[in-house]
C-alpha cells in the first residue's frame, strides 16, 4: 500500500476508512441479535421442582454463548432456577409447559 506524503491526505485516508468500517460494523450488527451474557446462564442445576411453584420456562438452546441447552424456571416469587434439561422430570416439566401454552 502506497503511503501518502501529504498529512491532510493522510488524515482524509483515515477518516474514510474508520468511516467505512464505522458503516460495516453498523451493517452487520443491526440485523445481529443482543446477547447480554457471553456464558453459560446455568453453572448449577437442579433435578426437579413440582409444577405448581413453576410460573414460566425459558429453554435456550447451545449458541455463541453457551454449548449446551440451558432451561430457566421463573418460580412464582420471583427466583429464578436452572433445571437439569436432561433429568426426566425436567422433561416432564417442560412437555407440560409446551402444551399448557397450546391450549391458552
Amino acid at each position: 500500500m502506497a503511503r501518502a506524503t501529504n498529512p491532510a491526505a493522510a488524515r482524509l485516508l483515515r477518516a474514510a476508512l474508520l468511516l467505512l468500517v464505522l458503516v460495516a460494523a453498523g451493517r452487520h450488527a443491526a440485523g445481529a441479535p443482543v446477547v447480554t451474557e457471553l456464558r453459560c446462564q446455568c453453572l448449577q442445576t437442579v433435578q426437579g421442582i413440582h409444577l405448581k411453584n413453576i410460573q414460566s420456562v425459558k429453554v435456550t438452546p447451545p449458541g455463541p454463548h453457551c454449548g449446551q441447552t440451558e432451561v430457566v424456571a421463573t418460580l412464582k416469587t420471583g427466583q429464578e432456577v436452572c433445571l437439569n434439561p436432561e433429568a426426566p422430570m425436567v422433561k416432564k416439566i417442560i412437555n407440560k409447559m409446551l402444551n399448557k401454552d397450546r391450549s391458552n
